[in-house]
């Protein structure tokens, strides 16, 4: 298998932390980084999940209305088997 370098830039702490955990699992950034490729090339793209994680439109106005029925004494609630029991209904 002929070999090649590359070089990549990156944050200092982050090369050092990673250098860190990698290292406690004794192996070097090298190795970790043809792991992450060899199960890029198994999974087709990234081998895990890339996303924001910041809710979307729909989600923030149902959590921001959930916040606001919370709040107001006008609105009874249900404890886990009352509730349990309105959704057999």
């Amino acid at each position: 298998m002929a070999t090649t370098n590359f070089s990549v830039r990156l944050d200092s702490d982050l090369k050092k932390r990673s250098e860190a955990i990698y290292g406690e699992l004794g192996i070097n950034l090298t190795t970790a980084i043809n792991v992450f490729l060899r199960k890029s090339l198994t999974a087709g793209g990234f081998p895990f999940d890339v996303r924001i994680d910041e809710p979307n439109k729909e989600t923030m106005l149902a959590l921001l209305e959930a916040d606001k029925l919370s709040k107001d004494p006008n609105v009874k609630g249900l404890d886990v088997e009352n509730a349990l029991r309105e959704l057999k209904k």
